[in-house]
């Protein structure tokens, strides 16, 4: 059965209705997303091409008025007018029913559903959605706004990323992102993929340093049934679930120098071969890839081929840490603090001049991801009505060049002769907590202490 080439997301509070809802419509539609969060819905239309949304109608414990629905509805329709919206409740309401397709929606449903009628209003709705002319994206006009896709930024440095995106995403040319955690690679690969000629197909992402060695081939090609012991039906692959569309992998640079072969064969050939047969498949893909580790020199060491790298990176983004773009932290906060603001239900929450100063001089050694995390922390703690610095969590020796500051970018170890043990106990917490973004969990295990202990020393040092 060939699949309908659709993008559909469903939004439910449920998860028995989100995991039935997937399961059944990825037999289906090529794309099938799922979350339980109506707040994320924004974040997520702006990262990828969605062709009908699946909304629920209430979200809070013991909801039946479904004003939560219609209020999604109406944001769905002003981040994008041409997307479908099927609306779903287990309240039957004709009066809400004629209400919702007077505010936008296209259709319905009720409550446990019937999965016949569930996807053939789904097929009519993507196959209406295919009709529709799709929005030209505009070119110059891109660079004089502070938004492109998901990015958010008028740097110089940004707008050739831009540029660069442009100008690539329209052909089929292997891309290779590169950058720090938490500077949007991701962002950027589905940038290419939302302006690229295959934007109605699947957008595949694959974590490499997620995927164990054992089951890479199982999991990137697919097998068939019998292939192993808990092979208990055929299964495509990543790759050949990306056929007609991209294929993203990121984390490139974590594979063994084994799975490297196996990958650069597939690539080579453009066929896979699923585990337990002998019959190669054709695939049509645009291949994407993206790390935070240095392929360069790690070619130079023996631990990356270099005929993988010249395969992967015929263009290649790199991605500036959000210290070198720093005229955009404001943009960004101001971004992330309406978000949050409007998920906290703190609509009149501001960011004062100094707390803004105070950002932008912090040198963000968890880039955007950590911006973003700071925000929603400081919107949950904060008092009054204005964001303050004392909000928010800067990691020691981060702003400007102090001690840890100069150990963990010089590149130099610490002198054990030029300090007492109790500063190199300090140090080495400064450098741990920044290297983390200040979550102690992780930044006491790498330590080999227990969470109380790492609080005790922070409280010890002043931290």
């Amino acid at each position: 059965m060939s699949k309908i080439a659709c993008q559909i997301l469903i939004v439910d509070d449920e998860e028995d209705i989100l995991t039935a809802g997937r399961l059944l419509l990825k037999q289906h539609f090529t794309y099938v997303k799922t979350t339980s969060d109506p707040y994320q819905i924004p974040a997520i239309l702006t990262e990828q091409p969605i062709d009908v949304v699946l909304l629920d109608m209430n979200y809070s414990a013991g909801a039946t008025s479904s004003k939560e629905g219609l209020h999604w509805l109406k944001q769905i329709k002003q981040l994008d007018p041409s997307v479908t919206v099927i609306l779903m409740t287990a309240y039957g309401d004709i009066e809400l029913a004629v209400r919702a397709l007077k505010e936008g929606a296209s259709d319905f449903v009720l409550k446990p559903w019937r999965n016949e009628k569930l996807v053939a209003i789904l097929k009519t709705a993507c196959q209406h959605r295919q009709e529709q002319p799709l929005p030209s994206v505009a070119k110059s006009s891109h660079y004089k706004t502070f938004h492109y896709g998901e990015f958010i930024g008028t740097s110089p440095v940004m707008q050739r990323v831009y540029q660069t995106i442009e100008k690539v995403a329209a052909t089929d040319a292997n891309v290779l992102i590169l950058g720090e955690n938490g500077t949007g690679k991701e962002v950027a690969a589905r940038a290419l993929h939302q302006r690229s000629k295959r934007a109605n197909h699947a957008f595949e992402k694959v974590d490499l340093g997620a995927v164990s060695e054992t089951l890479f081939e199982s999991e990137l090609f697919g097998h068939a049934k019998g292939a192993f012991t808990d092979a208990k039906e055929d299964r495509i692959g990543r790759i050949e679930a990306a056929n007609g569309g991209t294929l993203f992998l990121d984390e490139i640079g974590n594979l063994s120098l084994a799975l490297q072969a196996k990958l650069l064969s597939v690539l080579q050939n453009r066929q896979v071969i699923r585990l337990g047969t002998n019959k190669p498949r054709p695939i049509d893909i645009r291949l994407i890839c993206a790390t935070n580790m240095p392929l360069y020199d790690m070619v130079k060491q023996g631990t990356f081929r270099q005929d993988l790298l010249y395969r992967i990176n015929t263009v290649e983004i790199q991605l500036p840490p959000l210290r070198e773009r720093r005229e955009d932290i404001k943009l960004l906060a101001e971004h992330f603090l309406e978000i949050y603001s409007q998920k906290y239900n703190r609509p009149e929450l501001g960011i004062s001049k100094e707390t803004l100063r105070r950002l932008s001089e912090y040198r963000w050694p968890g880039n955007i991801r950590e911006l973003d995390h700071a925000l929603e922390r400081a919107v949950i703690l904060c008092d009054g009505n204005e964001l303050q610095a004392d909000d928010f969590y800067f990691a020691p020796g981060v702003d400007g060049i102090q001690v840890s500051d100069k150990v963990q970018h010089s590149g130099q170890g610490i002198s054990e002769g030029d300090h007492t043990l109790e500063e190199l106990e300090k140090m080495m917490v400064q450098k741990v907590l920044v290297k983390h973004s200040g979550n102690i969990t992780h930044a006491a295990k790498e330590l080999g202490i227990t969470r109380t202990a790492l609080y005790r020393r922070i409280e010890k040092h002043g931290l």
